[in-house]
């Protein structure tokens, strides 16, 4: 482990030495040292005295609790008061745990610094709509062109001051990802249909903006509609907690049609003006610390994650731990793809350098040299691997309830094509929840499924979850000789169908696809008014012209559709065995590129 690492307070570095928690928080006379999180028993240990006392007094108080449960910081104060301890917070110096830093800046050091704001609100309720007007219409001056990627946030300019939006997905099925948005910012549009009301995401966003303490600003959209009624939309948020300020709460209400872009300059007034009561402050001048709000495996790339800079300057060469990872800062681009060779506080940029994709949500800190950042990250790692370990034989959905009797776990590896979906994925599995059957995720990532995997879900009797990735004819035949069980999805409601029918003993499919062949793509070519022509070479099972297909980039799926001509030489023809050439061409889709896999299958009906 590093035996040192730097922390930045104002301009001056202070070396904080990687003493244990246990060492440098050890408790005086009367102390007690508080950490996120405590049970009762460590309570009665930090007060020196007997579990059994400790709940008495908890009883007095009107808490029922074991020595096993948590209780809260308010609660753990009035216990200290009546047995005369004080208590004192605990300070974090183990480096691996550099998430839980908090570092406390020189009121002299600090600039004032742009709002991040996210928009939340219930499926079509405006939200992408209203994201669109700002994010076209009032771009940073001195960059031009439109918006040519998304990363999953920008920056925008409104009257010389600057603003960091956080765009996040509004389905249902992505909460994990909304709440992820409101962790990290500092201001919650909520946008509300004026003809629809209250709806059921509304309340969950702002319950994320809530647990986030972030102050409301209620957006109430589609104003200009016939049907439209704010009298009901204030009424019904008025039940929820949320008082416009006109009717004597602290809310501000704003009317708006996201469509026309009718009242949008009015919001962001009142966005700054909120900044501005908030006093919104970061110290530039020193390393930088944050958070990430996407991560992908990019083909060309590699890692890609979208940070934003929460305090201190990232630059260009800094080194960074972030999560499990680590990495140097190759380079760093908004939105438009303008780099930069440094981001300063609210700015959002997608980084490149990173040794593996980090996940979403994961804090990172910038550090002065490599070994050290190696060294954590590698710690950090080590403590995650220890719910890894099991063992036994594989085991599919099928014969997982063989055994009626007796108890069941399954055990699941998701693999997905990005970061967000990901986290929803598994935000949404730890939802479900049927009687005597335990669910446990083993692994949750990014990227293509790979020997990896199947090696772990053959050992932990697991199944492989695959969303929107496909495994490659070598990995798929080793699951087959393993027992692996493979599963590949590009929905994620009928993924989760599947999922519980299975966990309630129910699944039961009417058709399964069945897999037929693959061929790489060794030439492209291109014919005027017929389109792209794909040169292959068939290097697994047999390519059929009535068969689905599934383009694959990297093992992530691009495309999805059917073989418009199967052709060897001039000839059409029905069927391509493996290795021979053929030519073919895909239904509405000729982004095709040399090296691209086409995985060809057939819907296989199933005897019930």
């Amino acid at each position: 482990m590093a035996k040192n690492i730097k922390k930045s307070k104002g301009k001056k570095e202070e070396r904080v030495s990687n003493i244990p928690a246990s060492n440098a928080n050890k408790a005086g006379d009367g102390v007690l040292i508080y950490k996120e999180g405590m049970t009762v028993g460590e309570v009665a240990t930090g007060l020196n005295a007997p579990v059994a006392k400790v709940v008495m007094k908890l009883m007095g108080l009107g808490v029922m609790a074991n020595q096993n449960q948590t209780v809260d910081r308010e609660t753990i104060e009035l216990l200290a008061m009546e047995f005369g301890y004080e208590i004192k917070d605990e300070v974090v110096t183990d480096a691996t745990r550099f998430d839980e830093f908090k570092i406390e800046d020189d009121e002299k050091d600090l600039i004032s610094r742009p709002a991040v704001v996210t928009i939340m609100g219930h499926v079509d309720h405006g939200k992408t709509t209203l994201l669109d007007h700002i994010r076209n219409s009032r771009v940073t001056a001195g960059e031009a062109g439109g918006i040519t990627q998304h990363i999953g946030a920008y920056q925008v300019e409104e009257k010389g001051r600057k603003i960091t939006f956080i765009d996040t997905p509004g389905h249902a099925a992505f909460t994990e990802m909304r709440a992820r948005g409101a962790q990290v910012t500092d201001i919650v549009v909520l946008v509300v249909a004026a003809d629809d009301g209250v709806m059921p995401q509304t309340k969950e966003a702002i319950e994320h903006a809530r647990a986030a303490k972030c102050p409301i600003i209620v957006a109430v959209n589609k104003i200009d509609k016939p049907t439209a009624n704010k009298a009901r939309v204030m009424e019904e948020l008025t039940h929820e907690g949320i008082i416009p300020s006109e009717w004597g709460g602290d809310t501000t209400f704003v009317e708006i049609s996201a469509l026309k872009g009718l009242g949008v300059d009015n919001l962001l007034d009142m966005i700054n003006l909120q900044a501005e009561i908030m006093d919104l402050k970061a110290n530039p001048n020193r390393l930088a610390t944050g958070s990430v709000i996407e991560a992908q495996l990019d083909r060309g790339k590699g890692p890609v994650a979208t940070f934003i800079v929460q305090n201190g300057t990232l630059k260009v060469g800094d080194y960074v731990v972030v999560g499990d990872t680590y990495g140097r800062v190759r380079s760093m681009e908004d939105d438009r793809h303008v780099k930069y060779n440094d981001a300063e506080p609210s700015m959002a940029v997608q980084v490149t350098g990173l040794e593996e994709v980090p996940f979403a949500g994961d804090k990172f800190m910038a550090l002065s040299d490599e070994r050290t950042a190696r060294q954590i990250a590698d710690e950090r790692k080590t403590k995650s691997k220890d719910a890894l370990n099991s063992a036994v034989q594989a085991v599919s959905l099928e014969d997982l309830f063989a055994d009626k009797d007796s108890d069941k776990e399954l055990n699941l590896i998701v693999k997905g094509d990005v970061q967000g979906s990901v986290e929803a994925l598994r935000s949404s599995l730890e939802q479900l929840n049927v009687e005597t059957i335990k669910l446990n995720l083993i692994r949750c990532s990014v990227g293509a499924i790979t020997d990896t995997d199947v090696t772990l879900a053959a050992a932990s009797r697991a199944i492989i979850i695959g969303f929107n990735v496909r495994p490659t004819a070598q990995v798929r035949q080793s699951a087959e000789a393993q027992g692996v069980e493979i599963r590949l999805y590009n929905i994620i409601y009928k993924l989760l169908e599947d999922i519980e029918a299975a966990m309630n003993g129910l699944l039961d499919p009417e058709y399964e696809e069945v897999v037929t062949g693959q061929c790489e793509i060794r030439e492209v070519f291109k014919i005027s008014k017929v389109g792209s022509i794909a040169g292959c070479y068939v290097s697994n099972g047999v390519v059929q012209r009535e068969s689905l297909c599934r383009v694959i980039r990297d093992g992530i799926v691009v495309y999805e559709g059917k073989l418009a001509s199967l052709r060897r030489f001039k000839d059409d023809v029905k069927s391509v065995k493996e290795g021979f050439e053929c030519g073919l061409q895909i239904e509405n889709f000729n982004d095709i590129k040399e090296g691209d896999i086409i995985e060809t299958s057939i819907m296989k009906e199933i005897k019930r």
